[in-house]
């Protein structure tokens, strides 16, 4: 057990100590206030306050964790070695700069609580964030910090017993439309065809035309394909389906149809279902309790996480909501249009919500990549997304974190657009 000193036990300061210590380093931690107790400990010991207590190993706190609700917070960035760091301390300190405060800082998503302004989707944009700015967004920063840190605690304590973490990869697949052609209704089906005639799009025409008569398979039911790979890689794959009424944003496949309800079915037979909350929800608490009890009707088993669509997500109301609903975790964190690590973690952690000062109980899944943001976005070719993807994939390892995938059951189709991503996947799964 690794005994800490500080002048003042807070919330926030318990919180961040135990994800650090605790869930990225597997060091049980304890506190003390009383100074004989922290001297009289024989085990590894570190003192947290605002002067050392004599030569221990020591950090100099910044205020952060002992604070309470928001302020402007001025950051100036410096290095640690060569990883970016902040909140910078004195000579006295064992390393230059308040650790754990700005961990706090970064997992609490304490910027996203600031004003700021947002972008078309009203969320958060990668461009206001402090690891884009500052260039370490596609970095892990707080695990890498806490690896740098049980270094100096083996030197200074080489005696304890150190526990390795494994590195774990969760593959994860939005369905925001299980079918492109098929399954829509005949409203829907004619409006289609019309479109393909007006725009002069003769080759889709005539896909849909093959695909409505079941001459060909509908290009997005790539079900099966994902399963197998799965199977063959032994993948923890889960899966969220969108079942939302349609709207301009959310065009799925009604939730009433009975094909659409048996897929669902028959996934869930291999894979872990959750919830894909439509794109009017963020907000909007009923609204994904309804869609919630539409999916769990549909698997007959309780909808215990989620990721929202478009991955619009408003913090603290969407994880207020999402806790209320007892969703136990969420996989929407992450950018629409920059890959990397949005909270600075590859490992899960659970959210804290600064307008109570707790830890709730959500858990947090942060994604490192989603495909159309290597596409679309950033459009890369092929050969470069599969070495972003590596390049990301190989900074989790170096860490032994968390790594999830972001992909769409379309990006497996091998149509146009898509053609050669499943070779990308499953590179990614190999390498």
């Amino acid at each position: 057990m690794l005994l800490v000193y500080t002048h003042k036990i807070t919330p926030r300061l318990n919180y961040i100590f135990k994800h650090f210590f605790g869930r990225i380093l597997n060091i049980q931690v304890d506190f003390t206030t009383k100074v004989d107790e922290f001297v009289a400990h024989n085990g590894p010991k570190i003192s947290y306050s605002k002067s050392p207590l004599g030569s221990e190993f020591f950090i100099r706190s910044h205020d952060l964790l002992f604070d309470q609700g928001i302020s402007d917070i001025d950051i100036h960035i410096s290095q640690w070695d060569d990883v970016p760091c902040f909140f910078q301390t004195g000579e006295s300190s064992s390393i230059p700069f308040d650790i754990f405060a700005a961990s706090f800082y970064l997992i609490s998503r304490y910027e996203e609580y600031v004003p700021h302004v947002q972008d078309i989707h009203d969320r958060f944009p990668v461009g206001e964030s402090l690891a884009f700015k500052n260039g370490f967004l596609e970095k892990p920063v707080i695990d890498i910090w806490a690896f740098k840190f049980l270094e100096l605690l083996k030197i200074k304590f080489p005696d304890y017993p150190y526990i390795k973490r494994s590195f774990n990869f969760i593959s994860t697949i939005d369905v925001d439309r299980a079918y492109t052609f098929k399954n829509k209704g005949i409203i829907r089906t004619i409006g289609g065809f019309f479109k393909d005639v007006f725009q002069f799009r003769l080759l889709n025409f005539w896909n849909r035309l093959l695909t409505v008569l079941n001459f060909k398979t509908d290009p997005f039911n790539t079900f099966s394909t994902i399963l197998k790979i799965k199977k063959e890689f032994n993948l923890n794959t889960l899966f969220f389906f969108l079942v939302g009424d349609y709207t301009t944003y959310d065009k799925n496949i009604s939730s009433s149809n009975n094909k659409f309800r048996s897929l669902i079915k028959s996934v869930s037979d291999y894979a872990k279902i959750g919830l894909h909350p439509s794109y009017f929800s963020f907000k909007n608490a009923e609204l994904v309790k309804k869609e919630k009890l539409r999916l769990e009707n549909i698997i007959n088993t309780p909808v215990t996480f989620s990721r929202q669509h478009y991955l619009r997500l408003s913090i603290p109301e969407s994880y207020q909501n999402l806790i209320d609903l007892d969703i136990q975790e969420d996989y929407t964190m992450g950018y629409a249009k920059s890959v990397g690590f949005r909270a600075s973690t590859c490992t899960p952690f659970y959210f804290y919500d600064l307008d109570f000062e707790i830890q709730t109980p959500l858990k947090i899944f942060s994604f490192a990549f989603m495909d159309v943001t290597l596409k679309d976005f950033l459009e890369l070719s092929n050969k470069e997304s599969l070495a972003k993807i590596l390049e990301l994939k190989n900074e989790v390892l170096s860490v032994n974190g968390t790594f999830i995938s972001l992909f769409h059951n379309e990006s497996f189709s091998e149509n146009e657009k898509w053609n050669g991503w499943t070779t990308i996947y499953k590179k990614m799964l190999s390498e």
